[in-house]
């Protein structure tokens, strides 16, 4: 048990299960934001009136979901930009470079 708890406290796997929780959280979150108040606004000012992952167009018998993709991307890049500050901002870069 001694062995173990050493682990733990030596590897940062504490520090870790936080991080996990705290990144499902965060994503969880701005997946709302996007689906919830992004997306309507950008469907608003496109023209579509459910929302831009409505958005779509056919070509023969396939419907192209640019929409949810536009979405998916808005998405992605919101929780880049947050992870990004996060890292400037609690300057985590430094950290690794002091610790070689």
């Amino acid at each position: 048990m001694k062995g173990f708890l050493e682990f733990i406290r030596e590897k940062g796997v504490v520090g870790l299960a936080v991080g996990f929780i705290l990144g499902g959280s965060i994503s969880r979150l701005v997946t709302s934001l996007v689906s919830d108040v992004v997306n309507p606004i950008i469907g608003l000012l496109l023209g579509f009136t459910k929302g831009l992952q409505t958005a779509s167009f056919k070509i023969g018998s396939a419907t192209i979901l640019w929409g949810h993709f536009v979405s998916t991307l808005i998405d992605f890049l919101i929780v880049a930009l947050v992870v990004y500050f996060g890292v400037k901002i609690l300057r985590l870069d430094k950290f690794e470079k002091s610790q070689k």
